[in-house]
Parts: structure tokens; sequence; C-alpha cells
């Protein structure tokens, strides 16, 4: 069911090697498919939407019915009820609450010269999030993506999602659009829905950036409509990596990872701990567990494609073996889990203790759940209300400061050659000394 690995015989760079995923797994068809779709809404706006709608989420759908009308929100609350409500509130709060207090803020500086440096943050002006939809319900990822950029200050929030078949979206999910604040909702999915975002149609107007998760079509749509317009990250499958010890409870450890492998088929679930008595137990309990999984064929084809329990060790190879993964989750279910955090380089998000379930985290901890996956945490973070935002630089030099400078500035101008750069100092410089302005 699931592979059983040991760095005593692969070594760590071997179970890493054992866990990627094979090259070139985007199919190239599926690559020109998107660019056809990402060109013709780009050509013809909404004939292309509409049309792609009706091909690929079989809806059809006019112009005039691609906006979520106000008293949608209104019945989808009813629907969803108050218990439902009170959760997604719940939530939202927590994921304010945590935003605000690492939001990056405008500051100055002054230097032994008077001159003033520093910097000023100012909020996008139009964002969209992607929340998927059609078969399942995502409430969750809207609050994920929604109240980072409202606290960001982002004045108009866009959410797209592929309508059902009838034509609606979601209830939970229009549910948790107006609490997070989205400022206007479209039903529609898909590479289109991303084109029309990058690039605008008659009914769509185009936003500064796209952030959420997606299938493949829509990962790929964002790749190639980055640059002009602004993307989170491309995401793959959902991945969790639980280093624990002899102290960990193998029904915790199996239950996590079977919340990773539900997802996808191409989830990646994976345990590393030095103790052969908690391998042996995590591989009973998953089976367990999987037998009473109400999506355990999800599960089974994750787990026996991508999962793996590893056996190392130490405590400490463990984690070095994680910072290789750099998985978009990491538990660290230890006996001092907050001395193990100084080990970890690389992930999205790290768990401390056991209980703390990933799954808190994908819900209502507070941090974000859009995160890197694929081995990204090596380079990028979750995201979060910086992305939301662009910071200005500012510089204010005073006389003095410009004086002091003015060598340097007429040197390194030499040296690159162009000394239309100096003369721009040397002006000022000269205009001082005389008295100038």
């Amino acid at each position: 069911m699931i592979r059983m690995l040991e760095t005593a015989s692969a070594g760590i760079a071997g179970v890493i090697r054992a866990l990627e995923r094979p090259p070139g797994s985007v199919d190239p068809e599926i690559a020109r498919r998107v660019a056809e779709i990402v060109a013709a809404v780009r050509s013809t706006g909404d004939a292309a939407l509409l049309d792609c709608t009706r091909r690929f989420d079989r809806v059809a759908l006019s112009a005039s019915d691609l906006a979520v009308r106000p008293e949608e929100y209104a019945a989808a609350e009813r629907t969803v009820g108050e218990v439902t409500l009170r959760s997604l509130r719940y939530a939202a709060d927590r994921i304010e609450r945590f935003h605000r207090e690492c939001a990056p803020r405008s500051w100055r500086m002054h230097d032994d010269h008077g001159s003033r440096l520093g910097q000023e943050v100012r909020p996008l002006d139009r964002v969209a999030v992607y929340v998927p939809g059609g078969r399942a319900a995502y409430p969750s990822t809207v609050l994920m993506t929604v109240v980072p950029a409202r606290v960001a200050g982002v004045r108009e929030i866009v959410l797209v999602s592929p309508p059902a078949a009838d034509g609606s979206l979601n209830p939970a999910v229009l549910a948790a659009a107006r609490i997070a604040g989205v400022t206007e909702a479209y039903r529609v999915g898909g590479a289109q829905a991303v084109a029309a975002l990058a690039y605008g149609t008659e009914t769509i107007r185009r936003v500064d950036k796209i952030v959420g998760p997606g299938n493949i079509y829509v990962a790929l749509a964002k790749a190639q409509v980055f640059g002009d317009v602004g993307i989170d990250m491309v995401a793959g499958p959902s991945e969790v990596a639980v280093v624990a010890d002899d102290t960990a409870d193998p029904r915790f450890v199996a239950a996590d990872l079977l919340a990773q492998a539900e997802h996808d088929p191409m989830a990646r679930a994976v345990l590393l701990t030095p103790s052969p008595a908690l391998r042996d137990a995590v591989a009973a309990a998953l089976e367990r567990r999987l037998a009473a999984l109400p999506r355990r064929e999800i599960a089974a084809a994750a787990l026996a494609a991508h999962g793996a329990l590893v056996l190392t060790a130490s405590v400490e190879e463990a984690v070095e073996l994680a910072n290789g993964l750099a998985p978009e989750h990491l538990e660290l279910q230890v006996r001092d889990p907050e001395a193990l955090l100084a080990r970890v380089r690389h992930a999205g998000a790290v768990f401390l203790g056991r209980h703390t379930p990933e799954v808190v985290g994908d819900y209502v901890a507070g941090p974000n759940h859009v995160l890197p996956t694929g081995g990204t945490a090596r380079f990028s973070s979750a995201l979060s209300t910086e992305d939301f935002v662009t910071r200005l630089s500012v510089i204010e030099y005073s006389p003095a400061g410009l004086a002091e400078a003015g060598p340097h500035v007429a040197e390194l101008s030499r040296v690159e050659g162009l000394d239309g750069h100096g003369a721009a100092a040397a002006v000022r410089i000269a205009a001082a000394r005389e008295g100038g302005s």
C-alpha cells in the first residue's frame, strides 16, 4: 500500500529522488490547449469565455449570467445556515488577526547628513481570487485569499469559480465571499477564467494579480499570463511530511497522512522517523483507518504512488531530509518540537507538537493555507498581505548628503561610462556651493 524506505540504504539524496515526481509530467497536449484557450479569450473576450464554459463546464450562460447578483449572497447564507456561518466567521476572524499582525508597513530612516530613506506600502488596486469549484466546495480558500487582500487595503477583490451544472456557485463559497469582503464574483473557471482576469473581456475587467489554487489547466494558464498580470504561485498537488519520534501517537500520524492523501491521487504524504516501532504502527493504523475513509480510493492511490514511511538514523536526519523535500506542510510530532524547529530551513508551514494537526492550518489557525508545493518552499513562502501590496522606495537627499555622495556617484558613473549620471548630481552640488536652491 505504501512504500517503506530507509536512509541507511538509500541515503538522504536517494530518498529524495525516490519521492520526486517524474519530470515532464505535464502533458504537452494540455499545455497546447491552455495556450489556445488563453489566446481565444484574449482575442474575442466574452464570446470565447462563454464558449469555453459551455464546452468544458457544460453550462450554457449568457454574458448577463456571468456576474453573481447581490441577492444570491443572501440566499446562500440562508442555505448554509447559522452553524456554518458561525464557523466561517470564526475562521475569518482568526485569519484577519494573523494577517494584520504580519502586514508590511511604511517606514523612514535618517542618515548622518539629514537625508531620508524609507519605504511606502501601497495596496494593489484590483485583484482576483480563483476558487476551485464544480464538484467540490472550498469556502476556506475564499477566506484564505480574500481576507489578506482586504487587510492589505485592496479596494476591488474579484472572485471566480467554476459553476455547477445548473449554473450556480456553491452556497458555502458565496457565504464565505460575503464574510471575507469580495466586491464582485463571476461564475467562470478554468484557463478561460484566468485569461479573462489577465486581459479583460466585455464583462470582466482585467486585474492586477491573480491568486489561488486550481487544477492543471488553471496552473498552466497562470504561468502563461504571468508578466501581463501578477500571480501568487503555480501550485501543485498537496503534500505533508511528518517528522516523528517514539513519543508520537501512530493514530495521529496515520490520520494526518490520510488527511493529505484524500485530497488527490497526486498528493504526497510522508513519515520521517528514526523509530522502527512507530513506522510499523503507523503502517498498521493506515490500513485500519483507510478502510473506513469515504475517499479511500483516492487516498490509497496517493499513498501507493507518492507516499512513504521513511526510517532515518535520527530525528536530526529526518529534519535534514525534510529540508531536502521542502514540503508544503511539515509536522514535528516529537518530544521537543520547539528545539527541532531551529533546524527547519525549508517548509511552507510548520506544525508543532502532537496536538497540532495540519488540518487546523487548512481551516482556522490563521496563517495562510495557500502554500508553496513541489519543493518550491526552498525559495517561496505562504500567501500573505505582502502579496497584495507594492513597496515604493522613498529617497530624499539633503544638500550635505548629496555633497558627501557626489564623489562616489561621479566615480561609479565614470566606471559605467554614463557621464550624464555623474553630471546630474554634480550640477546640484555646484549650485549648492554657489548659494543656489
